[in-house]
């Protein structure tokens, strides 16, 4: 808190507004005591100028394409640090030691297997389920099978819960996949890496041994980096807000994996890929350019620009050259990517997209990557709810420890009809 204050000054009435200062980006002002003090409230539609709490998590500075977890530049977990060392990072603030790394990733490793009864689950499911759907039943299920670790008031109970949930998604969605294929699930091998470990239990079969490609479980463990967590996005504000009122954490896991399912969120990967299958061909480009330019025209191009960023989104830079590596080495020339790379080039020199500042973003490139490695599109949504595992019970745990928190209750500006008389049904 600074000794600043911001005035607000309504009927001849000056009221105080104490600025509070971060470590870095915007600073805020503290309306808390504004209803009480003056009988209004702000309107803020998406809370896109509200902060909604204080955490120590994860920094964005979209106006500079900056994103930082616990300080940390992204670039630079992407490039050097396992998955497991990040969900370290996010889960208590710092990276590991030797020993640390190795007693965190024993520990999940050991939480990977799912209840048994868990896999009958699956069957109540028609095959054609989509992967989410079957995500957030089985999450949502999960605090049926594991009493013991739904007290959140207790801080070992909390901690159970999040390695539970960090090592048993791989599994789970994996399971989603390997039901919709109809081929028979297969059961982690404690022996791989946490991404490795998810790939073999994707594409492997139970008839002949799996080997794991190093380069696909690179690109993997970037891609899951990269999705590990995003601030106070529409999805971690959905685990915050249903973990305000108590909930257990697989509900409040399921909750978020609910609202990640949407095309605006988690689902952008998905359609920018079908976007680039849409226009199919390099010589096409300029049509599409031209509908996009349209104000008229209802066509959107998918995987450019963001809600916060107005600047290169950083993970989009290591979601570029993981995409030309992952090709290089399945040996693939896709025209979907022949059409990515081109729309990329007149996206960055054209001086509509750079006056709107509509910059290819981490969408752009992921599903071009999942889809040469073999994912089905109805399955991107689902990594991405893999990997944001990770930041949504960090996320969590920082909130129950919030001495500040408060049981979410946004406020309206109601403008429907002020009190009037029932009258009855035969005098209407």
């Amino acid at each position: 808190m600074t000794d600043r204050n911001v005035t607000l000054s309504t009927e001849g009435k000056d009221f105080n507004y104490p600025i509070l200062e971060g470590s870095v980006g915007p600073e805020v002002f503290d309306v808390r005591k504004l209803y009480g003090q003056t009988g209004m409230f702000t309107y803020d539609p998406g809370f896109t100028s509200t902060a909604s709490c204080q955490s120590a998590i994860t920094y964005i500075d979209g106006e500079k394409g900056v994103l930082l977890h616990r300080g940390y530049p992204i670039d630079q977990l992407a490039e050097n640090s396992t998955f497991m060392e990040v969900a370290y990072l996010l889960l208590h603030g710092e990276l590991p030691k030797g020993s640390e790394l190795h007693d965190f990733t024993y520990t999940i490793s050991r939480h990977t297997m799912l209840h048994e009864q868990l896999a009958t689950f699956y069957r109540g499911f028609r095959r054609d389920a989509h992967p989410m759907a079957i995500m957030c039943g089985v999450v949502g299920a999960l605090s049926a099978f594991y009493h013991d670790s739904t007290d959140i008031t207790d801080p070992e109970q909390r901690m159970i819960a999040s390695h539970r949930l960090i090592a048993k998604m791989p599994t789970i969605a994996a399971m989603a996949y390997k039901y919709s294929v109809g081929q028979p699930f297969l059961y982690p091998d404690n022996s791989l890496s946490y991404t490795g470990n998810f790939l073999r239990m994707t594409f492997g079969v139970p008839a002949e041994p799996y080997a794991v490609n190093p380069v696909v479980e690179r690109a993997m463990r970037r891609i899951f980096i990269l999705h590990a967590d995003h601030e106070q996005n529409a999805s971690t504000s959905t685990v915050r807000l249903a973990g305000s009122s108590g909930a257990n954490p697989f509900a409040c896991i399921a909750a978020g994996i609910a609202c990640l399912w949407g095309p605006a969120h988690g689902g952008a990967n998905e359609a920018a890929l079908n976007m680039l299958r849409e226009i199919g061909d390099v010589k096409r480009i300029p049509e599409y350019i031209a509908r996009a330019k349209d104000k008229d025209d209802p066509f959107r191009l998918m995987g450019f620009g963001h809600r916060v960023y107005k600047n290169f989104d950083p993970r989009a830079k290591v979601m570029k050259a993981t995409a030309d590596e992952v090709l290089k080495e399945l040996g693939k020339s896709d025209p979907v990517l022949d059409v990515a790379k081109e729309l990329e080039q007149i996206a960055l020199s054209d001086d509509y997209f750079i006056e709107k500042k509509l910059y290819p973003n981490v969408d752009f490139y992921s599903g071009v990557i999942l889809n040469a490695i073999g994912f089905p599109t109805d399955m991107f949504t689902a990594l991405f709810a893999l990997a944001r595992t990770v930041g949504w019970v960090a996320q969590w745990n920082e909130m129950i420890s919030d001495p500040e928190q408060k049981i979410g209750r946004p406020r309206q500006l109601y403008v429907g009809q002020p009190q009037r008389d029932y009258v009855p049904v035969d005098k209407r």
